[in-house]
């Protein structure tokens, strides 16, 4: 009867050790967290990098793995998702972190030699209470993608013809295909999975407004905020909004403008690795129109023939043109720049620039005069032509 005793009482001890190393210890004002790559190259730089905050922020901690393991330590205010990024972006796993120590094991797999590409499976994230809420919480999106995937195939071959007449110009054969019911049926498809989305992700928010998990899920579900979701932010809670998070989204629903405030000089490279201050490019010229465009924006591109006829007509009355690109791709920026033919300085940024500017969505311009301070903001086509017609003549 007494060993029956021990033995109920030692499996009880048993368990209660392995919930408490499931949980994690919590620290009061810091995080430990350990890893173990099964597969990692040997001497693969580790880093910290802040994630869901829709801008390139750098690693808040890094190290080197050895043998697959590796340590990062650091201080958190509140709960905070970042990635584990291995090598220079080879690869990444999510983890939501918390002040306690946390266990971060997987198997890595180098699918390229050349590029040194890493896929990363059997992931296990452990001693983050945060972490397991928000795989929770987000577990849904796999059922979304599903959907996507489903939709796609079955809309593949309609999609197909439509890129090919919108790439070719082809404005007869455009017209018909969309007036087929193939393409009214793939319009409702589309509507109807864009629609469970949006509809998934406020109640996601809604249900969370009185935290710091309501702004979270709005910076991590939202590829960008702009004021269009201001009425989102607005349902929040006082402490929501106060939090880290509920700051950052604040920032992008009620932008702060720049009109009045002095661009900070930057040293950029062109195509050809030689650098330019800003600063240099701006003096002597009455008004420099900043523009932050990417070879990726199809709206952007679009925007260049106005940017052409701009400088054609105002750039013999002091006007310039500033384009900074946000390509992450050097090659496909290059490949823009051959095509496009753009005859005023084009810039490729570090992250600073369009971080000065808080550049959340592009095209965004800003207009400077001969000392760098913002006179005008996201001004395109005909706002464009006005403004510098007005300045200039």
């Amino acid at each position: 009867m007494n060993k029956s005793i021990y033995t109920i009482i030692g499996m009880c001890l048993l368990l209660l050790i392995a919930s408490c190393k499931q949980e994690g210890t919590k620290l009061d004002n810091a995080f430990e967290l350990e890893g173990n790559i099964v597969g990692l190259p040997e001497g693969t730089a580790v880093k910290l990098v802040p994630g869901a905050t829709h801008s390139n922020e750098p690693a808040i901690a890094e190290t080197t793995a050895k043998e697959g393991k590796f340590k990062l330590t650091g201080t958190l205010e509140e709960p905070r998702f970042f990635y584990l990024v291995f090598g220079d972006n080879k690869g990444m796993i999510p983890v939501m972190l918390e002040n306690a120590q946390v266990e971060v094991t997987a198997t890595a797999t180098v699918d390229d030699p050349k590029t040194g590409r890493i896929s990363i499976s059997q992931e296990n994230i452990s001693g983050s209470e945060v972490h397991g809420y928000y795989k929770k919480m987000t577990a849904f999106k796999k059922e979304l993608e599903s959907d996507y995937t489903s939709m796609r195939k079955a809309t593949e071959e309609l999609a197909n013809l439509l890129g090919n007449a919108r790439r070719k110009g082809d404005k007869e054969l455009l017209d018909s295909l969309m007036a087929t019911t193939a393409y009214e049926e793939m319009d409702k498809k589309e509507k109807a999975f864009f629609g469970k989305v949006e509809s998934t992700t406020k109640k996601l928010i809604s249900d969370h407004k009185d935290s710091w998990w309501g702004p979270f899920f709005m910076m991590h579900q939202y590829t960008y905020l702009t004021p269009e979701q201001a009425p989102i932010y607005d349902e929040l809670s006082e402490e929501a909004k106060k939090s880290y998070y509920g700051k950052l989204v604040h920032e992008s629903v009620y932008p702060k403008g720049f009109i009045g405030e002095k661009v900070s000089n930057h040293s950029l490279k062109d195509k050809d690795g030689k650098s330019f201050d800003t600063e240099n490019i701006i003096s002597g010229k009455k008004y420099v129109l900043i523009d932050f465009w990417a070879s990726w924006c199809a709206p952007c591109r679009k925007e260049i023939p106005n940017l052409k006829k701009a400088y054609a007509d105002f750039s013999d009355k002091g006007f310039e043109i500033l384009s900074v690109s946000i390509d992450q791709k050097h090659d496909a920026w290059i490949k823009a720049l051959g095509q496009e033919n753009m005859s005023w300085p084009n810039l490729i940024d570090t992250g600073s620039m369009s971080k000065e500017f808080k550049v959340k969505t592009i095209p965004a311009t800003f207009l400077v005069d001969e000392n760098g301070v913002v006179v005008a903001e996201n001004l395109r086509g005909k706002a464009l032509d006005d403004k510098l017609a007005e300045l200039l003549n």
